[in-house]
């Protein structure tokens, strides 16, 4: 079945979408593969100060996402990778949703946005690291077109995940 996406926007992360960005991603099952616990507020003023200075640098970053009614429902986007292991000097793509906005397309629809912008910042290929056991991430990497490249076990959680590659 194909449904309409919906319709949402992306901005550059803005000081104050750290707050928001705590706030919409403060509930266990959003955490679930980042950790299992909320982040600090602290964690995503850094975050969105490093996204802010990666659109300034590269052209592309992890946005925030705004629904139709221009609310803060997580973010989409990419960045290089930033760990020490996996795909080093590769770009990662990736996204957040506060859990009362799943299942309505909203991933989808500005993951296709991101992957737009950032072929149009003159990326080649990009990858998504996704944990194994996230069925959700999954299902959006195939609708993306991206297709499993490999395997791998963090170091941090000692968990199981996948390497999804696109070429753009």
């Amino acid at each position: 079945m194909n449904r309409a996406l919906p319709v949402v926007r992306l901005r550059v992360p803005t000081d104050e979408d750290a707050v928001l960005w705590h706030r919409v991603f403060d509930h266990p099952d959003v955490m679930e593969f980042h950790g299992g616990r909320s982040a600090g507020l602290s964690v995503y003023e850094e975050l969105t100060a490093r996204q802010r200075k990666h659109d300034a640098e590269l052209g592309f970053c992890l946005w925030t996402v705004l629904d139709a009614e221009d609310r803060v429902i997580g973010f989409t986007g990419a960045q290089p990778w930033p760990l020490e292991w996996g795909p080093k000097d590769e770009i990662e793509i990736g996204w957040r949703l506060g859990r009362e906005h799943w299942g309505r397309g909203y991933v989808t629809a500005a993951a296709r946005m991101t992957l737009e912008r950032v072929r149009a910042a003159g990326v080649s290929s990009v990858v998504a690291m996704v944990n194994a056991r996230n069925e959700r991430s999954i299902a959006v990497t195939r609708r993306l077109g991206m297709r499993l490249a490999e395997t791998f076990v963090s170091p941090r959680s000692e968990q199981k995940g996948h390497c999804y590659r696109l070429e753009l």
